[in-house]
């Protein structure tokens, strides 16, 4: 049998082609992803080791209002076996750009840079500062997105916000520190960094030194209060918070993975069942010369094991290939990585990439193999074999009928029930989204008839006899046609859903800015705290250009409720806001009175009617009634709001943390904002951004995402293409009697090409019909577990172009098989038993 089993692999070698590259397809997707998470994490250790690996302990803060002192860095340099001891300064200082505003969305982290054996900062470019008070250095990636080279002067804000200029004279990589990576570095001498951020103390204490138990002598001299490690741990700690983004990143590809290998095992699945029913005869004679059910099981099994092997192997190929031709794309892109590492194929990516081959091949193709055991040992004494009929058994039915109910239950109880935003009810909407997928699946040959007729309505129509005879034999095998349609109707679902969702999520963002702030700029500071003048918004009230302008400022301070007391942003507003109430109500609001969101007043365990105290230094303690509720995921207040007089009282004249502008009818866009700039000309930290701009921000970034996302779906209906191709061509070959005798009954080799074209066409309009259905119905679920008061949007040209592109995908799959039907002899073809 195992020489049988090889026999048939040989045989039947060019059938297995498809099947092979679906399952190299999808090992090759996940092993890529491990080898991609490897290569980059082997990258954060070297670079963290090296760089922590020129200390041998370190000082850290445990919490972040302390501070190491001068006194603390003296005790640690008199420590017998200390060769070296620096403190190193950390905080804020903003960099101004070109165009005379702060840069970037935080401040920038102004670094000191020390010299000697303990200096950690990586200059690529330059120098570093030296003993130079007037002299900085930059991290690359700010420097590049702001246009800055070395040589050039750069002015940058202190504590008090007072500007300096320095000569730019190197640039610096921010490495692993993920802060770095999103605020932006600059690197000073240590008294211009302390002199720039105002910090008084030290960050952190780097020593060096040779002395046995140096580590233990210098955690007993900076005293409890204090983390002490050595440079070992040091970077553990650091390459394993640089990996944690990296993790994330790489549970998500194994999710798109995860969908590639479900369409590979029903592709996979299709293929052996395929197989198995041409092979009856040849099953049934091995029956008759004594192969046992065991044996004809092991040969199918076996053909599985040395397909998935093969195939395994390819795909971890496939996946280092993949994996270094992104390293290449995120190195062309300046991604904070470190893509030079070189690519890393660990042992453990070998196994999981041959065991997910192995178990996914072998777990499809058990079913197939339980068939052929089936196979009476008659069959081999017919002369053709028979066509099996699908007929829907009570069992399918209760089966369909549990699984529907409980996914749309479930999906209903996710998206109706629960908070939106909350993590249980997307994760409701998803297990329901599973159960119902499991339905359809079980549905599925009871579909295809129904389906068949709507899809194929218009080629019956065109195309005459060839579409007629396409269209019956897409429905003359409801089974193998369904799990045909179904690995498209997966990709479909989920393209479909991602597009609804970025719609809607569009749609409804945009409706709310618009409701609650009809404004056409916003002035912010980086961080959102209140550092604008109140001269800037009273100025602008003045100008003719201008329709309206409305102030939000805020302050922090202590409010204590019934259940619970903590520190809350608390505020107050001018100006044309009309906020969003769930509850209660805002008319006369005044002294003595507060509006809470909803979350904070869950917090505080209050209600529309509670007292809940406020404790500021000016004003000491007040009682705050709660007069209402505001709906904390569309009112842009802050979470705590009082009148504005009294916030006055309560913390003096704050500036604003926010101004919303709206241009008067017919003012030019470019009229207007030259007098915005103009107010906000003498003010470098308050940065001015247009509604224009925030929306396109948005935009572009969600269409960033759901082009991502259809890429890495991508793969999916690539595979189930490659699902369609193997079905059709193992069709062809089971018909090709019957394809000769249309052939001599006066079908033209065109005609027979087209009615195999237009079968694969009517395959892939099945499984992109449901899968639209599917899409829409969960991304109307996904919205409303997501987003409070969602509007539901359909993207209706781009689902078309799904469908529309789903059956061209099928064409093509097609013409292959195809081909090879319309060249086959006519005689030759009669002659097959």
């Amino acid at each position: 049998m195992l020489r049988t089993a090889l026999a048939g692999l040989r045989a039947h070698r060019l059938r297995l082609l498809l099947t092979s590259l679906a399952i190299m397809l999808g090992v090759g997707f996940i092993a890529g992803t491990f080898i991609l998470n490897d290569t980059i994490q082997a990258g954060f250790s070297q670079r963290v080791t090296a760089d922590a690996g020129k200390v041998d302990v370190v000082v850290l803060l445990k919490e972040q209002d302390t501070a190491l002192t001068e006194q603390i860095l003296d005790r640690v340099r008199a420590l017998d076996g200390v060769t070296e001891a620096q403190g190193l300064i950390r905080g804020t200082a903003p960099l101004l750009g070109k165009n005379g505003k702060t840069a970037g969305n935080a401040p920038t982290t102004a670094l000191s840079v020390v010299r000697g054996p303990l200096d950690r900062t990586a200059i690529v470019s330059g120098t570093g500062p030296g003993t130079d008070d007037q002299a900085a250095v930059l991290d690359k990636n700010t420097a590049k997105a702001q246009g800055f080279q070395v040589g050039d002067t750069i002015t940058v804000l202190d504590s008090r916000q007072a500007a300096h200029r320095f000569k730019l004279v190197g640039l610096l990589d921010p490495g692993v520190d993920q802060e770095l990576a999103y605020t932006g570095a600059l690197g000073f001498t240590s008294a211009t960094t302390r002199r720039m951020t105002g910090v008084q103390g030290y960050s952190e204490i780097d020593v060096a030194g040779t002395a046995p138990g140096l580590e233990q002598a210098v955690a007993a001299a900076v005293g409890d209060g204090y983390a002490v490690k050595t440079g070992a741990e040091l970077a553990d700690d650091l390459a394993k918070a640089a990996g944690v983004e990296m993790q994330a990143f790489t549970v998500g590809l194994l999710m798109f993975g995860i969908v590639a290998m479900m369409v590979a095992a029903l592709v996979i699945y299709n293929t052996f069942n395929i197989l198995v029913a041409q092979r009856t005869r040849e099953m049934a004679l091995l029956r008759c010369i004594g192969a046992t059910r065991g044996q004809v099981f092991g040969s199918i099994v076996l053909e599985s094991v040395v397909v998935g092997a093969i195939a395994a192997v390819l795909g971890l190929a496939i996946g280092y290939g993949l994996a270094a031709l992104t390293l290449v794309a995120l190195a062309a892109f300046d991604a904070p990585l470190p893509t030079d590492a070189a690519v890393t194929l660990t042992p453990g990516t070998i196994a999981i990439g041959l065991a997910v081959g192995l178990l996914v091949t072998l777990g499809a193709a058990l079913l197939p193999a339980r068939s052929a055991t089936r196979v009476p040992p008659i069959a081999a004494l017919r002369s053709q074999v028979e066509e099996r009929t699908f007929r829907a058994g009570l069992l399918r039915g209760v089966f369909t009928a549990l699984f529907l109910l409980a996914g749309l239950g479930t999906t209903a109880a996710g998206a109706l029930m629960f908070q939106p935003g909350d993590t249980v009810a997307l994760f409701t909407v998803m297990a329901g989204g599973a159960l119902t997928f499991l339905g359809v699946l079980v549905l599925g040959p009871v579909l295809v008839k129904p389906l068949t007729a709507v899809a194929g309505w218009i080629p019956r129509k065109i195309f005459g006899v060839p579409g007629r005879l396409a269209v019956n034999n897409a429905a003359r095998n409801p089974k193998r046609a369904a799990t045909t349609a179904v690995a498209l109707t997966i990709g479909v679902t989920l393209m479909t859903l991602i597009s609804v969702v970025t719609d809607s999520t569009r749609l409804t963002v945009t409706s709310k800015l618009d409701d609650q702030f009809p404004i056409d700029y916003l002035l912010a500071g980086q961080l959102r705290d209140s550092i604008i003048p109140r001269s800037v918004a009273d100025e602008l009230r003045t100008r003719p250009e201008l329709d309206s302008v409305a102030q939000i400022r805020e302050a922090r301070a202590a409010v204590a409720g019934a259940g619970a007391s903590s520190r809350f942003d608390v505020g107050t507003y001018s100006g044309p806001i009309e906020p969003y109430l769930a509850a209660g109500s805002m008319n006369g609001f005044g002294a003595g009175q507060v509006a809470l969101d909803e979350r904070t007043a869950t917090q505080l365990g209050v209600r529309i009617g509670d007292s809940v105290s406020l404790t500021t230094k000016r004003a000491g303690k007040v009682a705050l009634r709660v007069v209402a509720l505001l709906d904390g995921d569309q009112s842009q207040l802050p979470p705590v709001t009082v009148a504005q007089a009294p916030f006055d009282a309560y913390f003096g004249a704050v500036p604003d943390s926010r101004v919303m502008i709206g241009i008067k009818d017919g003012v030019p866009p470019e009229r207007a904002r030259a007098v915005v700039d103009a107010a906000t000309a003498a003010h470098p930290v308050v940065q001015v951004s247009s509604s224009t701009e925030i929306r396109g921000q948005f935009d572009e970034t969600l269409d960033m995402v759901l082009m991502i996302i259809t890429g890495l779906l991508g793969l999916a209906i690539l595979i189930s293409l490659l699902g369609i191709a193997n079905t059709l061509s193992l069709s062809v070959h089971e018909r090709t009697r019957e394809s000769a005798l249309l052939r001599a009954l006066g079908l033209t080799r065109a005609q027979l090409r087209a009615m195999l074209s237009i079968e694969a066409l009517v395959l892939g309009l099945i499984g992109a019909l449901v899968g639209v259905v599917l899409g829409g119905v969960f991304g109307w679920a996904a919205m409303m577990a997501l987003l409070n008061g969602p509007l539901f949007a359909v993207p209706v040209l781009q689902i078309a172009l799904f469908v529309v592109l789903s059956g061209l995908a099928g064409v093509l799959a097609a013409v292959l098989p195809a081909r090879r039907a319309a060249r086959a002899s006519i005689v030759e073809s009669l002659a097959t038993s």
